[in-house]
């Protein structure tokens, strides 16, 4: 099986495949200093409620945003699986899509492979809107070359910041408010953030549509995906694991080599 990992700034994310199908996915909370030891202890844990043993996983690969974790995620498929990770971001790796940018070493792993699960699923132009810590819309050619985009403050970071820089404001859950029109300081909060946050969708989005000035669909990935994906008619699909169906796909194309 293979062991794919999806490392960003609020979740580790660790998915199981059985050739084409995801049998399992798990996330963890991001930290850098866990060691090779630590996800081993967790991940036989996991594996053990669904009958499975480490010794099912013969090959890993890992996306990751956070460079202080990539050692100890090495060091965990050389240690209890003996395999040599495949690593998105390394010049040998071949990831069958070209960031056509100014600055194509800047743009971050995990942008560049939701391009390439959204072009596997949606073949043309896409607006790839992915809601993580940052919300950022991607925009992908119809050669599935990525283009650019935008990085939003992540909706979680945004009542963070709101909550921490103001002295009465309470700290809140996301949600969606029946009213716009808010009838207390939490209602307010959440009508602000949310339908701010459906505001801000819509309207990259449609200036990006009409700077690329062709049809573009849009998708929508990430753990609030779903939430905001039912309160605007410009998200047209939402797929949450596109990210590892990107994966999947550089797995296949380096395995071969």
């Amino acid at each position: 099986m293979l062991l794919a990992i999806n490392a960003n700034n609020t979740n580790f994310t660790f998915a199981l495949f059985d050739g084409e199908t995801m049998a399992c996915e798990w996330r963890v909370q991001s930290s850098a200093a866990r060691t090779a030891d630590e996800h081993a202890v967790w991940l036989i844990q996991l594996m053990a409620l669904r009958g499975l043993a480490l010794t099912a996983i013969t090959d890993m690969i890992i996306c990751t945003v956070v460079p202080q974790a990539l050692f100890n995620l090495r060091l965990l498929g050389r240690r209890y699986f003996e395999t040599e990770a495949i690593v998105v971001g390394d010049p040998a790796v071949d990831l069958g899509t070209k960031a056509l940018v100014e600055r194509p070493g800047e743009v971050g792993a995990d942008r560049l492979v939701n391009a390439i699960g959204a072009h596997l699923l949606f073949p043309g132009a896409l607006i790839v809107v992915d809601f993580g810590t940052a919300t950022t819309f991607d925009v992908v050619d119809e050669a599935g070359n990525y283009r650019g985009g935008a990085i939003a403050p992540g909706i979680n970071l945004s009542l963070e910041a709101l909550h921490m820089g103001t002295a009465q404001l309470p700290r809140i859950a996301v949600s969606r408010p029946e009213r716009v029109i808010g009838r207390n300081t939490v209602g307010c909060m959440q009508s602000g953030v949310f339908w701010g946050y459906v505001g801000l969708i819509e309207g990259l989005v449609a200036r990006i549509r009409a700077e690329w000035d062709a049809p573009m669909k849009v998708i929508a990935t990430g753990g609030l995906s779903p939430l905001f994906a039912d309160s605007t008619n410009c998200i047209e699909h939402t797929v949450p694991d596109v990210t590892m169906r990107g994966l999947l796909d550089v797995y296949h194309r380096n395995a071969r080599r």
